[in-house]
């Protein structure tokens, strides 16, 4: 009997394996079944009804795994990829694995594989378990709870739907922040600062060196107004935003975007989002993934050396990571572009998860893996190495989006110039629990204080001429070369004066300096600004709060809507040099306020002269611009 079954079985294998299977005999009911007579069937037995099942059910699965195969034999045929044997012998076996998951793929590979009509037939390589266990263990560890992981599987990467914050990514659940603020960091980079790149078809990463931009191709945006951002122009910069920072945690080499395999590639290019957000819902609706095992099975990826074949098929593949897996999906892709082995290395203790216990948040070594391209624990410049083989990593590169933490304004780290001064006035806000993003609609945020460069230019050539080891004073030779090199005019009598004693000490000539007017070189300003820098900064929480809808809220009605919130700050910046009292007599020039507040609650602006007002964010704030003074209308900008 037992010989039968398993012929029967290889025959309903091998039915399964031909080239045009006989779909009757597999799946559908015998047509002559209503035929069989009652004898025929008191004789089949339970059991045999059961095996019969089995065999059919294992025809199918058989005749399944036949397709897929075929369509990834076909895929890999096109690939150009040379391993070598000894290559392969002298590599750990988790080593060779994750370079079957991750090596570099031919450009027309890259392009072979979409194909005609918007569906992507090659989903990409699955995982070994031997990966899907180490990555899984490196982000949540051993003991993760059911609620970490609901937070990490639930959270899309979309845009806000509300008008004023419509360039901002909604946060729903707690935990994946850390990415979706990385990302918004890079989004705002590309409208604020790039708004005609992101209209090309050319996903090349903008070149830098373009020195400072305003934004006059835009009045709109350097008002402040979203609303006048397209829906085109937001994916295009997402999609890009999403590229760059994947072949920067791939070395600018790489990229891996991992995909679901029970997902097939959204379809038609001009669909309606609903329809696809629909469809991938419903697919996704029992879709749970709890262990190591649960994420090998349904996680497959793809490789790409080329940003366009990267940028045209993450933009396929958008409605995915807009789907509920979306954060999980591009947090992977970023792990896997730079290597599971890399990603160890960079780390300080490799044996803690990525994720961090009990909350679930995005520690720092994700945060900067996607800032810097790579996952090193700390923020300062560079490294420290304490000797006895004791070495902390900290940034190794200029960026260009930056970091400040509300832990530095209390002493539990510093925050070195790498991520302090990036190329660009973006920033990602750190809390105790949460990230947000600051900017700026203006590169000028960024440069010294007028007056403070004028100080450090003249101090620089005083210091030059001193001949004291550091004494602070200089000979009466040594100023006047100071005044020429500096532009500096003194009048006769007050440089008599400032010689009479036969030298020249630093704190009687700055003095002297405060004095004189900036237009005999000196430091007094007459504006009455004293060198105070003034200007905008934008702050985005996305994660959705209850808000009132102030146009019903003033006709009496209170109406709570869920949307992110964007604040609007206004920041005087002193001189280092300027005396404390100055400080707490701020005048703000009755200008500032010239835009009209529209009465809701997501935007808020100075309108007129207030004293100095404080919350969390302004000691972020102080940890870039010392003794800033910030002023808003409504809420104080929240960083939780």
């Amino acid at each position: 009997m037992a010989d039968q079954e398993e012929d029967d079985l290889q025959m309903a294998l091998r039915m399964s394996l031909q080239n045009s299977p006989p779909e009757a005999k597999r799946s559908k009911p015998r047509e002559n079944a209503g035929a069989s007579t009652v004898s025929d069937t008191q004789e089949e037995s339970p059991e045999a009804k059961i095996r019969k099942s089995q065999r059919e059910l294992m025809a199918a699965a058989a005749e399944k795994r036949l397709i897929l195969a075929r369509n990834l034999a076909a895929a890999k045929a096109e690939k150009s990829v040379a391993v070598s044997v000894a290559e392969k012998k002298s590599v750990p076996v988790s080593k060779v694995v994750k370079d079957k998951v991750t090596r570099p793929v031919s450009q027309k590979t890259e392009a072979g594989s979409l194909v005609e009509g918007g569906k992507d037939l090659n989903l990409g390589e699955e995982l070994s378990p031997e990966v899907a266990n180490q990555l899984f263990s490196m982000v949540f560890g051993n003991g993760v709870s059911r609620d970490i992981l609901a937070q990490w599987t639930n959270q899309g990467i979309r845009f806000s739907t509300d008008s004023e914050t419509c360039m901002g990514l909604v946060q729903h659940e707690g935990g994946p922040c850390g990415v979706l603020a990385t990302i918004q960091a890079f989004v705002l980079k590309y409208l604020l600062f790039f708004p005609d790149e992101i209209g090309k078809h050319s996903p090349k990463t903008p070149q830098q060196n373009l020195g400072s931009r305003r934004l006059s191709q835009s009045g709109s945006i350097t008002s402040g107004n979203f609303a006048s951002l397209t829906e085109d122009g937001k994916t295009r910069a997402l999609v890009r935003s999403m590229v760059e920072i994947l072949f920067l945690c791939g070395s600018n080499k790489r990229a891996v975007i991992a995909t679901l395999n029970v997902l097939s590639q959204p379809t038609e290019e001009g669909s309606e989002y609903g329809q696809k957000d629909e469809i991938i819902a419903k697919t996704l609706e029992d879709l749970s993934i709890e262990s190591a095992v649960d994420l090998q099975k349904v996680l497959r990826v793809n490789t790409y050396t080329s940003q366009m074949n990267a940028f045209h098929s993450l933009q396929r593949m958008l409605p995915i990571f807009q789907s509920r897996m979306g954060a999980m999906l591009f947090l992977v892709s970023a792990l896997l572009s730079r290597g599971l082995e890399s990603v160890q290395a960079d780390r300080d203790d490799p044996s803690l998860p990525l994720v961090t216990a009990p909350f679930g948040h995005a520690s720092q070594e994700i945060v900067n893996l996607l800032l810097c391209g790579q996952a090193v624990p700390n923020v300062f410049d560079g490294g420290i190495d304490f000797g006895g083989g004791m070495f902390l990593k900290g940034i190794p590169t200029s960026v260009d989006v930056g970091f400040l933490t509300l832990l530095e304004s209390l002493n539990f780290c510093k925050v070195g110039q790498h991520l302090k001064c990036p190329k660009w006035p973006i920033w990602v806000v750190g809390s105790e629990s949460h990230y947000t993003v600051l900017f700026a609609l203006d590169t000028h945020v960024q440069e010294e204080n007028e007056l403070e460069e004028r100080e450090s230019q003249i101090r620089k050539a005083f210091d030059a001429q001193d001949q004291s080891d550091g004494g602070g004073f200089i000979s009466v030779e040594g100023l006047h070369q100071v005044l020429r090199e500096t532009n500096i005019n003194l009048p006769t009598e007050k440089l008599n004066h400032l010689c009479s004693s036969g030298f020249i000490v630093w704190s009687e000539f700055w003095q002297l300096l405060l004095e004189l007017d900036k237009s005999l070189g000196g430091l007094k300003d007459s504006s009455g600004m004293m060198g105070k820098k003034m200007f905008d900064l934008y702050h985005f929480n996305g994660i959705a709060k209850s808000v009132l809808n102030g146009s019903l809220a003033a006709s009496g009605g209170e109406i709570p809507l869920q949307r992110p919130r964007l604040s609007k700050l206004r920041v005087s910046v002193p001189p280092r040099w300027t005396p404390e009292e100055f400080m707490a007599d701020v005048v703000v020039p009755s200008n500032t306020g010239s835009e009209e507040s529209t009465g809701k609650d997501t935007v808020v602006e100075v309108t007129h002269s207030e004293p100095p007002q404080h919350a969390p964010l302004v000691d972020c704030i102080r940890t870039r611009w010392p003794r800033a003074i910030c002023n808003w209308v409504g809420d104080p900008p929240s960083i939780v």
